[in-house]
């Protein structure tokens, strides 16, 4: 009987915790609730200002530290200058068309809208300075950067983020080899190389595209158009585009592959980081262009 006793005391219990569940009631846990229902909303807002915070720091440590090796890695001259050229086509070359159609749009409906606006108040040779200035400084930098987060971004994010999840980038490092100056720094030079040209192609288009919508709409000749865009022309407009579209070109391809190098999960891992990348370069597309005009134009 005192046997049976000293066994049944010293049994261990049937279904322990597992491992993972303690680690994850670690994370999950934040402590207490407040008792006073008042308290529960600052509370939780509080902590979803933590938790992106946190968030955001983690992000922009990591970007920063690619970047470092990117630039490593460049002055190393251990980047496949090939490499660089073939991601120029894919990113540059092949992105002309879409470049083209929005540049055109982006013209047209300007010079219509301005047409709407000043129609009988307004010198019509102001229309040229509206289209100049709305298309140089901000739609056609701004505009092709969008379009490359698509059609570009998103490429780089899911074939990263399939190499990884794969374990296509673990094969890299077991033969020697950097991912990052493989796969990362090629396409990040050549997003910085091909923006800016095609930041220079879209204003080429959409000056010309508002310049034909505002002679058939208004009937305002060439002459009273770039006289009007030489008005109030300044030197440092284009200069100001092309850094600005030199700074996107930057950040896209950069974002792209810090996350699909944080890809996983499998398939469905991939999808979802690939929505969170475009996510994240569209909102930093338009946080620096919130941040270029009072640096750089005040």
């Amino acid at each position: 009987m005192v046997g049976f006793l000293l066994r049944t005391a010293v049994r261990p219990p049937t279904n322990p915790p597992a491992l993972g569940s303690l680690e994850v009631g670690l994370q999950v846990d934040a402590g207490p609730e407040p008792r006073n229902p008042i308290l529960r909303v600052p509370m939780a807002i509080i902590r979803a200002v933590g938790r992106t915070s946190r968030t955001v720091t983690e992000h922009s440590g990591q970007i920063g530290l690619l970047f470092w090796r990117v630039l490593g890695n460049l002055v190393r001259l251990q980047i496949s200058y090939r490499e660089v050229m073939a991601q120029i086509y894919v990113m540059g070359v092949q992105s002309v068309p879409i470049v083209i159609v929005t540049a055109v749009l982006a013209g047209i409906v300007t010079s219509q809208q301005g047409g709407y606006q000043f129609t009988g108040t307004i010198p019509l040779y102001v229309m040229g300075s509206i289209v100049t200035t709305s298309v140089v400084l901000e739609l056609a930098p701004v505009l092709t950067a969008i379009v490359l987060v698509g059609r570009v971004g998103a490429r780089i994010t899911a074939e990263l983020g399939t190499m990884e999840v794969s374990e296509q980038i673990d094969a890299f490092h077991s033969v020697g080899r950097d991912p990052i100056a493989a796969l990362a720094a090629p396409r990040i030079i050549a997003g910085v190389i091909v923006l800016p040209i095609l930041t220079a192609i879209a204003i080429i288009i959409g000056l010309y595209s508002g310049l034909v919508s505002a002679r058939l709409t208004l009937g305002l000749g060439s002459e009273a158009f770039f006289y009007g865009a030489r008005l109030f022309w300044h030197n440092w407009d284009m200069l100001y585009s092309l850094s600005k579209a030199t700074a996107f070109g930057l950040a896209i391809p950069l974002i792209s592959a810090h996350m699909g190098f944080r890809t996983s999960g499998g398939a469905a891992g991939v999808g979802k980081t690939t929505t969170s990348s475009v996510m994240f370069m569209t909102l930093t597309i338009l946080i620096l262009d919130a941040l270029f005009p009072p640096i750089f134009l005040d």
